[in-house]
């Protein structure tokens, strides 16, 4: 039996309940802070959201759709359409509707083969009250080009003051493709909930660009978000090799790849015309060497103060979470690093409505991990 198969028959032996392990407590610059492992056994857990409930959902990038309650780990989820499973491919981000409480719709992106390649789609579904299966699922957005490597989908999504729905593409391994506006790759989109654009995007007549296109030339973004100190957006975004960054992406705006970038070719090779050119916006922070940024969040709860309107983003590359401390204009002053490789790579981060933080790690053993301040009873 496959490694999938026996997951599949087997969901309840894969689960490692919170009190089960002994949580590892770490030391930071401000606080003492305590890991769980909430569950294990998950294939590359790709997004986990909370369910109104406190239960979690759980996207695993082989295509599979779980939820976590009371420490049990759900049989996968009936009714997801096929996702293409190639690389860095897969069953993506999901995200509750604004709505979920009363619409019980859910967002879903994922790798979606079609036209001979493929490419990243927006998928959006009601989840059943029995929690088993996903109905009228519909898929409302796919790129018009696709690509056949299987490299650089993005994606995450993060929901507008206005109902209207973001979400990241990436590059797809061409970097040609970074600076051609008709073409959705390397971008950050905007659409409303039924796939439809919006009268006021920047490009809405689609005359100077594919009206869906909100901002360009983002090479791979896996971490969207909105600031709640700026309420403006914040993104993560895989660079080549030095050239990793947090943009501050606004409407119409062009962030440079792969014209420019503070990174190097893999090879060791220059990339576009260097660091800056006229026309093309300046990265917020960047990281040299990369850190393979996975999701970011803007810390807001109650649990951690020290960090309130921090970034906290996720590390593959060193398995680690990095803290960029702002000043009161959102201005990135400086860095910590913590929970260096204990975990494996780290790809989602949350915070739980009680102001812990959700972590998944991007493994074939994948965990769902919580962290919370040391000394908490709960």
């Amino acid at each position: 039996m496959s490694s999938t198969l026996l997951k599949l028959a087997l969901p309840a032996l894969a689960v490692v309940l919170a009190g089960a392990v002994q949580a590892e407590e770490f030391t930071t610059k401000d606080v003492k802070i305590k890991v769980d492992v909430v569950a294990s056994g998950l294939e590359n857990p790709w997004a986990v959201e909370v369910l109104p409930d406190g239960a979690y959902i759980v996207t695993e990038r082989p295509g599979r759709l779980r939820i976590i309650r009371d420490g049990q780990l759900s049989e996968p989820i009936s009714g997801l359409p096929k996702v293409a499973v190639r690389g860095q491919g897969g069953l993506l981000d999901v995200a509750l509707s604004p709505d979920f409480a009363q619409d019980r719709t859910i967002f879903l992106t994922a790798a979606l083969a079609y036209d001979g390649g493929a490419g990243t789609g927006v998928i959006r579904a009601k989840l059943s009250k029995d929690e088993r299966a996903l109905t009228d699922v519909k898929t409302i957005f796919r790129m018009k080009k696709v690509g056949r490597t299987g490299r650089h989908f993005g994606s995450r999504i993060a929901f507008g003051t206005d109902g209207t729905l973001y979400f990241a593409i990436g590059d797809r391994g061409d970097m040609k493709r970074g600076q051609d506006f008709f073409d959705h790759a390397a971008a950050i989109m905007r659409i409303n909930t039924d796939g439809s654009v919006p009268k006021d995007n920047p490009f809405a007549d689609g005359s100077k660009a594919l009206p869906e296109i909100f901002s360009k030339g983002h090479r791979n973004a896996q971490g969207l978000v909105f600031d709640p100190m700026t309420s403006g957006m914040i993104t993560a975004e895989h660079g080549a090799r030095g050239g990793d960054e947090i943009n501050l992406p606004k409407a119409g705006l062009n962030y440079g790849w792969a014209k420019i970038t503070y990174g190097k070719n893999y090879n060791g090779r220059k990339i576009g015309v260097g660091v800056s050119a006229p026309g093309l916006e300046q990265p917020a922070h960047y990281w040299d060497p990369s850190i393979a940024p996975g999701a970011l969040v803007v810390y807001s709860g109650k649990m951690f103060p020290e960090w309130k309107n921090d970034i906290l983003v996720t590390s593959l590359k060193f398995g680690l979470i990095s803290r960029l401390d702002r000043d009161a204009t959102g201005k990135v002053t400086s860095e910590e690093r913590f929970i260096d490789e204990e975990f494996g790579r780290l790809r989602d981060i949350i915070m739980a409505p009680d102001g812990s933080l959700l972590v998944t790690t991007d493994e074939a053993d994948g965990q769902l991990l919580r962290i919370s301040r040391a000394g908490d009873a709960s």
